[in-house]
């Protein structure tokens, strides 16, 4: 037992669901679920799409009492008190995530491209993961030990956007990698979960630290939820980044 501190939590992740790629492994990316769903949701929806190129890895979060439930348990990646980015952030919770998520990543072979993505709460964590890359570290301090290709978020928001500028300040690293890791993010005007604005938000604050190639893309009427224009928009954003051969396996 650790003395003065307390003792960390301990996160109990549910389970992961696997789309293996149909034609030659190119790249290997997690994605993450939103409050209160599971990685079986997603891997059903992925396995549709025309990437053959491309395993996905769908993991569950923990199921854990959430503030914005008023303490009552679901499946999240972290706790928290609104959907927004602009309340407190679990540091822990999120740390936590962004390390199970490396973990899964980290046997992947040599030659695969890695990259994260997510929807809602999915999309944040997959954001505060693009974080860790760039500063080369976990919010605790522990190196961060993935390097990653490509970050997709679907109707979510950037956690810890108010202290990033000044971590990111006096490191020339830090600003290259921001420069050159590609991201695309995706929110419907008509989102009554996340609002649209908390969505440009933090798609205006990775710019102004030095996310230069990163894509904001906007649909009118959608709500909290995906359609077939905007997962067409990720494959075509997916294959051109990643390089990947499509078809041609």
């Amino acid at each position: 037992m650790s003395s003065g501190s307390g003792t960390a939590r301990t996160f109990e992740f549910g389970r992961t669901h696997v789309v293996r790629p149909k034609g030659n492994h190119q790249a290997t990316i997690v994605w993450l679920h939103g409050l209160g769903d599971k990685g079986s949701s997603w891997s059903q929806l992925l396995e549709t799409l025309p990437l053959p190129n491309i395993k996905w890895i769908c993991p569950t979060a923990p199921t854990r009492p959430v503030a914005i439930f008023g303490g009552h348990p679901c499946t999240a990646w972290s706790d928290v008190g609104d959907l927004s980015g602009d309340g407190a952030d679990d540091l822990e919770g999120l740390d936590a995530s962004a390390a199970h998520v490396a973990n899964l990543l980290s046997t992947e072979p040599a030659n695969i491209k890695l990259g994260i993505g997510g929807f809602s709460m999915g999309a944040a964590t997959a954001l505060y993961s693009a974080t860790c890359h760039i500063l080369g570290k976990y919010g605790n301090g522990n190196p961060y030990p993935v390097n990653l290709s490509a970050v997709v978020g679907l109707s979510g928001w950037l956690p810890c956007s108010r202290t990033l500028r000044n971590q990111m300040e006096g490191s020339i690293q830090a600003v290259r990698r921001a420069a050159s890791l590609p991201i695309l993010l995706c929110h419907g005007l008509g989102d009554d979960v996340v609002a649209y604005k908390h969505g440009e938000k933090s798609a205006q604050a990775l710019t102004s630290v030095g996310f230069r190639n990163l894509m904001f893309r906007t649909y009118n009427g959608l709500g909290h939820y995906t359609i077939p224009e905007e997962t067409d928009e990720v494959c075509n954003w997916l294959t051109a980044m990643l390089g990947l051969q499509g078809t041609q396996s």
